[in-house]
């Protein structure tokens, strides 16, 4: 598979993944029941991919890095979904590109470029702009969250750089672990019906299971940071399907602070894209082909 087919297969678990706001806004469970009752699920087509792909499980620390960001940003994600709005959620999750860029210069020693430092000063302006408008009105604290989701989901891209590092069976681990956390919340939950069900299924299904099973596949194709912008649809879908169905929509400081966020990223990318190919370009020149 070469980088292409990789990035259409990161961009796909993105248009599924943005279905997520909208479904836990429809779940009137607690957001750890929500995540424990997708998560049993999506480990389960998982294990089923993992076997026909012949991927087997080898324990170390990759593998347990990458669990542990996955098990985060799913949990963490579908908390502050039910604590903020589900744009200012999925926005805020989506800052993990600083999160990689600051990991990967403190942990990795790759130095950060000059346009790593401006976009990275940009987004935390937008930010800023999520934390103007919480402010009072008691969402706050799932906007902290918000942020804490996408540090975690930023470790998942970083961990295939450590030895050994799997996204199939980090996924399924951190899931599981998502699962186990949940699972006390889950059994005490009373209201199970059809709606509820469907949409938990939804979730569970199509918005982790599938989603994962085309993310942990392109991943391996493509470099951390280009996969973390290639999945730039979902945090633009997430809010609209919810404004649509649900009627929540975001204030004036979180729309300007997610416009700050996702363009600045998306600017960013092309840059980086156009940078790495004139780099790749000039590698080659005065050097013979064998």
């Amino acid at each position: 598979m070469n980088q292409k087919k990789g990035l259409l297969l990161v961009f796909a678990s993105a248009v599924l993944l943005s279905i997520g706001g909208l479904c836990v806004k429809k779940i009137p469970w607690n957001p750890l029941s929500i995540n424990a009752f997708r998560s049993i699920l999506s480990v389960c087509i998982l294990l089923v991919f993992a076997k026909l792909s012949h991927d087997r499980f080898q324990w170390n620390a990759g593998v347990l890095v990458g669990a542990l960001g996955v098990c985060g940003a799913t949990v963490l994600y579908t908390v502050a979904t039910k604590m903020t709005t589900a744009g200012n959620a999925v926005l805020l999750q989506f800052t993990a590109p600083i999160f990689v860029i600051l990991f990967s210069w403190a942990l990795f020693h790759e130095r950060p470029q000059r346009r790593d430092v401006i976009a990275s000063i940009v987004i935390l302006g937008g930010i800023l702009c999520f934390f103007l408008d919480s402010l009072g009105s008691g969402r706050f604290a799932g906007d902290v969250i918000g942020v804490l989701s996408g540090l975690c989901y930023a470790w998942f891209f970083l961990h295939k750089k450590l030895p050994g590092g799997d996204p199939v069976w980090a996924t399924i681990l951190g899931q599981g672990m998502g699962a186990l956390i949940g699972l006390p919340f889950l059994v005490q939950e009373t209201q199970f019906d059809g709606t509820t069900l469907f949409y938990a299924i939804i979730l569970g299904v199509f918005q982790l299971g599938l989603a994962y099973v085309c993310l942990t596949t392109g991943v391996k194709y493509v470099k951390p940071i280009t996969a973390v912008l290639a999945s730039g649809i979902q945090p633009v879908l997430n809010p609209i399907l919810v404004a649509i169905v649900v009627g929540e929509t975001l204030s004036r400081w979180s729309l300007l602070g997610g416009a700050v966020v996702f363009v600045s990223i998306m600017v960013y990318n092309v840059l980086s894209a156009k940078a790495e190919k004139e780099e790749e370009e000039n590698s080659h020149v005065g050097h013979p082909v064998s």
